[in-house]
């Protein structure tokens, strides 16, 4: 491993912010419903994102902004890990991969949430936050890529059946999280308080608020009991007449 002091080369993580929060900005909800002569933004919820998509234009277009944003989130997180994953921070055990996977991964989200292209009103963040997760955790071990998207589809299942997206989605980040805050816990023990190590913590806490402040309706609704069943797929109506 080769040492890199970050007071020499803190202008690559500042380049790896920008260009990943422009990234996050580019929202492909509302590219393709442009495509369709439409706005996602005034259809349904006016969410530009996954679940407004299929609900609005059916389940085959919602599941290719999935794929999309899944990319988006997760393809720039894949491509900081190869380029560090050399290096560790002078001084330290701390893997740089580590710590720039959690920085992108960051502000991939924050672009997508809070995108300048689209006035700070992006989509939830849902999709391109599992698609940070599933490269990053495919990162400390391949075949975790392989549970992870067996995770998302039991994800998608529970949505699908429940009719909770809100639920669905949050529980499928938080679990996300803990899963990756553990294999960081497991991989660093012994220098939990070190400064890059709590940067890392503190970027996945980041993830999780980004999502969970875009849900804020959502939640308060979940509490009050008042939260709408979200229908994945439309359902026929069979009432004759």
């Amino acid at each position: 491993m080769t040492e890199l002091a970050f007071a020499d080369s803190w202008y690559w993580f500042l380049i790896a912010a920008v260009v990943s929060y422009l990234i996050g900005c580019i929202n492909f909800a509302v590219i393709i419903s442009s495509r369709k002569n439409s706005d996602i933004r005034r259809f349904g919820s006016g969410n530009p994102g996954t679940m407004n998509m299929t609900r609005t234009f059916g389940l085959k277009v919602g599941v290719i902004n999935f794929f999309f944003d899944i990319v988006k989130g997760g393809l720039p997180t894949l491509i900081g890990w190869i380029i560090f994953k050399d290096y560790v921070f002078a001084g330290t055990n701390i893997v740089v991969a580590d710590f720039v996977r959690c920085l992108i991964g960051f502000c991939v989200i924050a672009g997508h949430v809070f995108p300048v292209t689209l006035k700070f009103h992006g989509g939830k963040g849902i999709a391109s936050t599992m698609g940070f997760y599933a490269f990053s955790l495919a990162c400390d071990e391949w075949w975790y890529f392989l549970i992870v998207v067996v995770f998302l589809f039991a994800v998608l299942g529970y949505i699908a059946l429940t009719e909770w997206g809100s639920m669905g989605s949050l529980i499928g980040v938080a679990g996300l999280t803990i899963w990756q805050a553990i294999v960081f816990i497991l991989k660093y023990d012994g220098e939990l308080l070190n400064g890059y190590v709590i940067s890392m913590f503190m970027t996945l806490l980041g993830i999780n608020l980004f999502t969970w402040i875009r849900h804020n309706i959502n939640i308060y609704k979940l509490l009050a009991g008042e939260e709408h069943h979200t229908a994945v797929i439309k359902h026929k109506n069979k009432s004759k007449g």
